[in-house]
């Protein structure tokens, strides 16, 4: 005890905003404030649009599972050409009229649908953003992994032994040699990626125009979709995808599909300990970094770096946090799905600035994307 005494770090230095935080806390976790706050006319609406938010974190596994219901029974697909009664969706369903209604209201309640007169249903906003966002639904169907690793999230914490679904689920993350991967590991995987990524690729390559490049490296591409992307967009480029061996298989396949074969190619390796193509004048990890340790990612760089062209770009997409202030994406969804992943971080805008710094990068900097919560863009150049 003495020794654990003795070697307490020391609290920081007290401001009168610690002070007045401390105050806030107290007083709102007094039952007799809560009382006052609710029924004063002044803060009664803070005090209620708190306690929904409260309520919300407890009630928030039930939201999901209402959404996981709602996507894997295509009501957004079944409403997409307008409203519908509760008598006919439950024909449809082959359910009982009363699960229907009840899933409805349900799903009306978080915005994904809205009563449209007596007994009928049509989308709302949410619902509506489903239809055109494919990789949404793969991910709502994905989860299921994620549940089932969080079912214990203090096991995680604490370090918990034995392989989880998600790291069975991304087989490189912690396989020893993730090269030697067949297509029955990596296919689920890289089509769940794949089906997310148009949306990604439309915000960055609004973001940064390719024209007067010659040659893209995808590092971590997957089955291609980002560069297929690219070269539909820029016509005077050529594309080339970096990824394990049996994912660029998929890749080839694509991009010749796409009539792309002619000006893409592929390189199956691991990108972590193989060596990599040299001579491209604009490089891209596309939602790669979060995945690995901080060592990893700074050998990454450095290896990219020492084998792009003078002058090259180096664009790096993901999720990013900030680095003062915790966010629910970055932090809380990202920090928890990683952790049961096995590995990996999201990163501050700082922090992925200086490791590009220190890997011999210059002149990073942030160009602004059109969502930034899915992705936000960093530029460096050789």
């Amino acid at each position: 005890m003495a020794d654990h005494v003795a070697n307490r770090v020391p609290p920081p230095a007290r401001s009168w905003w610690d002070r007045w935080l401390d105050l806030r806390v107290r007083l709102i976790a007094d039952p007799r404030f809560q009382r006052f706050a609710n029924g004063f006319p002044p803060t009664r609406w803070i005090a209620r649009r708190k306690g929904q938010a409260l309520f919300d974190l407890c009630a928030g596994f039930v939201y999901s599972q209402i959404l996981v219901v709602f996507v894997r029974f295509r009501i957004a697909e079944r409403l997409a050409d307008g409203p519908r009664t509760v008598a006919d969706l439950a024909g449809d369903l082959a359910l009982d009229p009363d699960a229907v209604e009840r899933l409805l209201r349900a799903s009306s309640a978080l915005g994904l649908t809205r009563l449209r007169g007596e007994g009928a249903y049509g989308l709302d906003d949410l619902g509506a953003a489903l239809l055109g966002n494919a990789g949404v639904a793969e991910m709502v169907e994905h989860h299921a992994a994620l549940y089932a690793d969080l079912a214990d999230p203090a096991a995680l914490l604490r370090g918990r032994t034995g392989e989880a679904s998600l790291e069975r689920y991304w087989g490189y993350a912690t396989a020893p040699k993730a090269q030697a991967l067949g297509s029955e590991r990596v296919a689920a995987y890289s089509e769940l990626m794949a089906a997310s990524v148009p949306m990604i690729a439309e915000d960055v390559l609004d973001a940064y125009p390719m024209d007067g490049h010659r040659l893209l490296m995808d590092v971590g591409g997957g089955t291609g979709r980002f560069v297929a992307a690219s070269l539909q967009r820029t016509p005077d480029l050529r594309g080339l995808v970096v990824d394990l061996p049996a994912v660029t298989e998929m890749a080839g396949r694509r991009l010749a599909e796409d009539g792309l074969s002619g000006r893409a190619e592929v390189a199956g390796l691991n990108f972590h300990s193989d060596p990599l193509p040299v001579g491209a004048d604009l490089a891209t990890l596309i939602r790669v970094c979060f995945d690995h340790d901080n060592a990893r990612v700074a050998r990454l760089l450095r290896r990219i770096r020492d084998g792009m062209a003078p002058g090259g770009k180096l664009l790096l997409a993901e999720a990013m946090t900030d680095a003062d202030r915790p966010e629910p994406i970055g932090d809380a969804y990202f920090g928890f799905y990683l952790l049961a992943m096995g590995r990996g971080r999201c990163r501050s805008v700082e922090t992925l600035s200086g490791m590009l710094r220190t890997a011999g990068f210059r002149s990073v900097r942030e160009v602004a994307t059109r969502r930034p919560m899915l992705a936000r863009l960093l530029v460096a150049e050789v």
